[in-house]
Parts: C-alpha cells; structure tokens; sequence
C-alpha cells in the first residue's frame, strides 16, 4: 500500500481533478498493467465496474488495487467512494477477480481502504 501511494502521489498529488486508476495484478500479485480509466471533476467522478473489470480480463489479471485523488486532500471517503468500493469488491467476487485494496491519495497521505478494515 505505501509503494502504491509513494508511487501515485507523484502523479495525482497536485492535480486539480480526481482521476482513477487500477494497478492489475497477477497470481504473484506483481502488475501485468495500470491504466487511468476515469477522469472527474473537482470532486466527482463517475466510476463504472464495467471497464475496470474488461481491463482485468484483458491482461489476465487476478486482483486490481484501485487508486484515486481527491483534490482537496481531505482523505475521508465519501460515501460514492465508499458505495463504489462495495459494489466493486461484490463483483470482484463474482468474477473472480479480488479487489485488494482502494486508496485515496492526497498530496502528503492516503486512506486505505484495506488498512481501515473496510474492505
């Protein structure tokens, strides 16, 4: 989870939209790909399992870590991102395919969805 934030808060920090990537990941959990899927406004964005999980299937991935910003840096969830992560998580049962983790990036921290007991 640190990698992943150390990683994308070079990318998503300072940026004054939310954007949404995945990180997919095979057996081994090491990345096949990451892909920027969604691209919001300041503080919305419309996330849809759709293409998250077509992507998966492509690269033959077996977990995907979902990555986003909040440009205002407060780190706290909202219930969109908590209503999607569920939503995704329940797909990814279905389909095979975990969601190990969500995070929320920042300039400075994260959320974690994973370390917060929420997924």
């Amino acid at each position: 989870t640190t990698l992943v934030f150390e990683y994308y808060k070079n990318i998503l920090g300072d940026s004054k939209q939310e954007h949404f990537y995945c990180v997919y990941l095979d057996n081994s959990k090491k990345i096949v790909h990451e892909k920027l899927l969604f691209i919001g406004t300041i503080n919305y964005s419309i996330v849809h399992p759709r293409e998250i999980f077509k992507e998966a299937y492509y690269y033959s991935a077996s977990s995907i870590i979902c990555v986003h910003n909040h440009p205002s840096n407060n780190l706290v969830p909202s219930n969109e991102d908590i209503k999607i992560t569920k939503n995704l998580c329940a797909v990814g049962e279905i389909l095979g395919i975990k969601i190990l983790d969500h995070l929320i990036i920042g300039s400075n921290n994260y959320y974690s969805f994973l370390e917060n007991g929420d997924i």
